[in-house]
């Protein structure tokens, strides 16, 4: 004889609806990445004709073309320097803005956490045309190239990254029990020694998520590098663009690449899953 059901235990209609919203969620969330997958693996004349869900060949070709079609080699370089200089720069400097927000009071606290809130609220592309010709004055000027480098477009994303990685950490470091740092202080560290003797590696979830935000914002950002960059420092975000010619769209070595620059991004979410998701929770419970 079966148990009479909990009083607490949701109805049955309501069981139903969730398999039936999760199923179709997760059928909208496959399906797209079967329909990259299946045509990265199709011919050409396969994927521009009529779309079959079974495909009636299988080639690896179009991933051996994606790197002479276009110089995705050096796009992959020009992503990897820019997004891994971008996030380092971003937790570096965030880390000592974060602590002395966290740690100190000053004049003009309130006013600085305000206006670090507030650059969220504005869209990215209203900073393209100023940052443009404040990049090409600098050059006339001084001589150093910002606009069309490297070093102009990690500065770029750092506009972006920054702001949201210190509101971040200001709340992750006010987690963190101040009797720590008090600790460190009366072995005879300074407030530098405490920082970083004590209070990163107790907070190294939050910075974890940090970097991974910088790292994401920078390697898939296509507005800034379209306009930022040249032939020489162009990223993969703007040079998948150049497998779509006058004559014809090579759709299989478009998704062969997108799947291909993904990996990165998948693989280190995949890894650092665990201190992203702590870093995020973080602070939200003292």
């Amino acid at each position: 004889m079966s148990s009479p059901a909990s009083p607490m235990a949701p109805p049955r209609s309501f069981l139903w609806a969730r398999g039936i919203f999760l199923t179709l969620l997760t059928g909208f969330v496959l399906i797209p990445v079967y329909v990259m997958i299946s045509s990265s693996l199709k011919p050409l004349a396969d994927v521009t004709s009529k779309f079959r869900w079974l495909p009636s060949g299988l080639t690896i070709r179009p991933y051996i073309d994606i790197w002479s079609t276009v110089p995705l080699a050096k796009y992959f370089v020009n992503s990897l320097i820019v997004s891994v200089a971008a996030t380092v720069c971003s937790v570096v400097v965030a880390v000592f803005a974060a602590y002395a927000v966290s740690r100190y009071e000053f004049r003009g606290k309130r006013v600085f956490t305000v206006t670090v809130l507030s650059t969220q609220m504005f869209p990215g592309i209203l900073f393209l045309l100023p940052l443009f010709l404040l990049y090409v004055n600098i050059g006339n000027a001084t001589g150093i190239a910002l606009f069309g480098s490297r070093g102009g477009l990690i500065l770029t994303y750092l506009t972006f990254s920054l702001p949201f990685s210190i509101w971040m950490l200001i709340g992750y470091f006010d987690s963190v029990p101040r009797d720590l740092d008090e600790a460190a202080l009366v072995d005879g560290c300074g407030p530098l020694g405490a920082l970083l003797r004590i209070v990163v590696p107790a907070a190294i979830p939050g910075i974890v998520a940090v970097a991974v935000y910088a790292f994401m914002t920078a390697w898939g950002e296509v507005l800034f590098a379209s306009v930022m960059t040249n032939d020489t420092t162009r990223t993969l975000a703007v040079g998948l663009q150049g497998y779509s010619t006058l004559n014809d769209v090579y759709w299989n070595q478009i998704m062969a690449a997108s799947l291909v620059v993904s990996v990165p991004v998948v693989a280190g979410f995949l890894l650092l899953q665990r201190y992203l998701v702590a870093g995020l929770t973080a602070g939200a419970v003292k």
